[in-house]
């Protein structure tokens, strides 16, 4: 996937709208920290990682800055309002991309994206923004520290094993800075077949549906 305009506004629509779901449930569930660290606004800039934004231009997948979360706020179970928190991310970059699939459906049916150069845009946008929703929410369900997928995972922990998982966590960003480096200096797919197997039967369902 080239580096384009289109590319670059599906990432700042993805990244965005991922983070600040977030923060809305952790709102619901009671939690303000986000919303008075001001991240609850579509401004791109205020969730924006600087290294987790260029790994998208390198190897196609990344993520932005985590919004804050204090879970001491939560209403009834923590561990819940964790889980719940964490799936708002991976469950808006699901939605956006259902969404771009009707619209684009909409747009190349009633023939408004015709004209010299405004299809070939339009087709470029609609395809980064279903593939990189797609991979975000796909590369985030991964259960690695600080991940999202490693707060779902935190759900079925048993209250025996807990100690050992949060020694788990704490390993995260280097577990994850393995499977980069196994990733993309080795060749082993680990991350991408990964993604792969999340993406591949959402794309089949969405077809027969749509």
């Amino acid at each position: 996937m080239s580096i384009s305009p289109p590319f670059i506004i599906s990432i700042l629509i993805a990244l965005t709208v991922h983070e600040v779901s977030h923060g809305l449930v952790a709102l619901k569930l009671g939690d303000p920290t986000a919303k008075h660290e001001g991240r609850l606004t579509l401004n791109p800039l205020a969730h924006l990682d600087l290294f987790g934004t260029l790994m998208f231009f390198f190897v196609g997948f990344g993520w932005a800055k985590p919004v804050p979360v204090n879970p001491r706020y939560f209403k009834g179970s923590i561990k819940k309002g964790m889980t719940l928190t964490a799936l708002a991310g991976p469950a808006s970059n699901l939605i956006l991309a259902i969404i771009t699939i009707i619209i684009a459906k909409i747009i190349f049916a009633s023939g408004i994206s015709a004209g010299p150069g405004i299809s070939k845009f339009f087709m470029e946008l609609f395809q980064s923004m279903l593939f990189l929703n797609l991979g975000l929410m796909a590369f985030n369900l991964l259960p690695v520290a600080p991940l999202d997928g490693s707060k779902v995972l935190a759900m079925f922990v048993p209250y025996q094993h807990e100690e050992k998982y949060e020694d788990y966590l704490r390993n995260g960003p280097m577990i994850l800075l393995s499977l980069l480096i196994m990733e993309r200096i080795l060749g082993i797919p680990l991350i991408i077949g990964w993604i792969s197997a999340i993406i591949s039967p959402i794309l089949l369902v969405i077809d027969k549906i749509l």
